[in-house]
């Protein structure tokens, strides 16, 4: 009997089971009800608007945390959903209030539409358009009606637009302008942070004020503390340049600007440019300072003049700029290249000294000696002459033998003719050794001697005439008996293999490495950031405790902490 009862329970047991295993779960937490919570009157009119509770006068109701007050409404209790008239408010705690003349609101899906001179408004911002949608699921309001949105600092028109209200954040999918006193933004797609004032750009972007004007197709901008960081295609335009790079940090508080990879400052007056892979631009101060293969390039008479050292600092007014390079400078022109420690060009009195053992090419000669001045005509915007101060020394190869042609002398005083040195002057202790050929090119001797003054004449970089002052020594040699030993002056060094014959040369191996490596790099980010969030660097979130990347001399601008 025990075992018959035990079976009997275990059989019931079994069918509870699967009973309950067959049974339909129940549905989802039903939608909760919209609550009336005050009309001063209520009625029923099945012919305007059946099965409808109609409320009138100081109307509010209550649903799940959203209170909604109107001056009349339709109430559906089937639908759960309910028409409003008048005054309309819906309220969201403290975070959210929307008002307008006319609103629907459906309980059941928690959504809700606003028309008729709607005015959405947060702790941060007003937004006023004609209608607005305002999900509750995802916390999100949008409209597709022209909307203005004011806050403490900003206005912004759009056409359309999404305000998450969790995260404070109005996103623009098509043209949108925010206007700031200071500036103007205009975007196709730009995500806008009402509470901090960030701005995400998206999209092609411009940003105009009275000082500059910036374009960027990607970047930040904090439009409370006024700095930005740019990205793709990104450039910032002042009236006299054009600063551009694959990554832009900018403050408009104190008008600085850095620049990494790719960077370009063009001067958009005298059509001058730098390069390198780091700047730092000081607007207010009009300094500029570039490294990582810097190089300044110049227009002079129809021709590039290429500037390269490890250091180019830029600094002075429009008329008045002095350009310094420093560590291992080279530069280049057509006919014309050289070396030296340092530079010092100075556009107001239109003098560039090479600084620290100078050495100059023109054409096939070599000319070197402690320090050399070039000097412009700012008139004509052309080279007018050329110093050579102490221990001048002048060698070319003779054009069809092994020898060498050379002058040397105390100091040198050149004139240039149509961008080429033409004629020269070497004064006090000169001493030549001259190769000397007919009209056939055969030689004829070696003029060796020494003289007070010599003057060259040049035609197309060759010595055309020589004629010697006060001679007081010295004579023509024929070939056979001046010795090897006697036809090299006293210090001769022919550096024939350092000079700088394209505007490619005057970079090492080692800087056309990093070239290579950081185009590469950056062509490999610009491909990684397509479809990733923006990331904003820390020096732009975190200014106010950034430290200058490189410490400029007393000369050059500094920005204020």
């Amino acid at each position: 009997m025990k075992k018959l009862l035990f079976f009997i329970s275990c059989l019931l047991l079994l069918s509870v089971q699967i009973i309950s295993a067959q049974a339909p779960k129940k549905n989802a937490q039903a939608p909760k009800k919209i609550n009336i919570e005050h009309s001063d009157y209520l009625d029923v009119d099945q012919e305007t608007a059946p099965d409808a509770v109609l409320l009138t006068g100081n109307v509010k109701v209550n649903h799940d945390g959203v209170v909604l007050t109107c001056n009349k409404a339709y109430y559906f209790q089937k639908e759960n959903y309910l028409k409003a008239f008048g005054n309309v408010q819906l309220v969201q705690g403290d975070t959210l209030f929307l008002n307008s003349k006319y609103a629907e609101y459906n309980g059941n899906m928690k959504k809700a539409f606003a028309t008729g001179n709607a005015v959405m408004t947060s702790p941060d911002a007003t937004l006023q358009t004609d209608t607005i949608n305002f999900d509750r699921n995802t916390q999100e309001v949008f409209y597709n009606t022209k909307g203005t949105i004011v806050n403490k600092d900003n206005t912004l028109v759009s056409k359309s637009g999404k305000y998450f209200v969790t995260e404070k954040k109005f996103q623009f999918l098509t043209e949108v302008t925010i206007t700031n006193p200071k500036y103007v933004i205009k975007s196709n797609h730009l995500d806008y942070y009402s509470n901090s004032g960030h701005t995400y750009l998206l999209g092609p972007s411009t940003i105009t004020s009275k000082a500059n004007y910036i374009y960027t197709e990607r970047g930040f901008y904090d439009t409370k503390k006024n700095l930005a960081h740019f990205l793709r295609k990104s450039y910032i335009k002042y009236d006299d340049r054009l600063i551009e790079g694959d990554s832009l940090f900018y403050n408009r508080n104190t008008e600085f600007a850095s620049a990494t990879r790719n960077v370009k400052i063009t001067d958009s007056i005298n059509k001058g440019l730098v390069k390198g892979h780091y700047a730092e631009i000081y607007k207010l101060k009009d300094s500029m300072f570039v490294t990582k293969r810097a190089v300044a390039i110049n227009l002079v008479e129809n021709d590039s003049v290429y500037i390269h050292g490890q250091k180019l600092m830029v600094t002075g007014k429009e008329g008045e700029r002095i350009l310094r390079a420093f560590k291992n400078v080279r530069f280049y022109k057509t006919d014309m290249s050289g070396k030296c420690d340092s530079i010092h060009s100075n556009s107001k009195t239109a003098l560039t000294k090479l600084i620290g053992n100078p050495i100059l090419w023109n054409g096939d000669s070599q000319i070197t000696g402690d320090v050399m001045h070039l000097i412009g005509d700012n008139n004509t915007r052309k080279l007018d002459s050329l110093k050579v101060i102490n221990n001048t020394f002048l060698i070319s190869k003779d054009t069809l033998g092994t020898g060498y042609n050379q002058v040397k002398g105390l100091n040198l005083f050149g004139k240039f003719k149509e961008g080429k040195l033409h004629d020269v002057d070497v004064v006090k202790n000169t001493e030549v050794v001259y190769f000397m050929r007919n009209d056939a090119n055969e030689l004829i001797g070696i003029n060796k001697n020494v003289s007070s003054k010599i003057n060259l004449i040049l035609e197309n970089n060759a010595v055309e005439t020589i004629t010697f002052f006060n001679r007081v020594d010295g004579d023509i040699f024929p070939e056979e008996d001046l010795p090897e030993n006697a036809r090299k002056l006293r210090g001769f060094v022919w550096r024939g293999d350092e000079r700088i014959k394209s505007k490619d040369d005057i970079f090492s191996a080692e800087e056309n490495e990093m070239n290579d490596k950081l185009i590469k790099e950056g062509k490999e980010q610009e491909e990684k950031d397509k479809n990733v969030p923006l990331k904003v660097r820390k020096e732009t979130l975190n200014y106010d405790k950034k430290k200058p990347a490189v410490k400029a001399d007393t000369s050059a601008a500094k920005t204020k902490k």
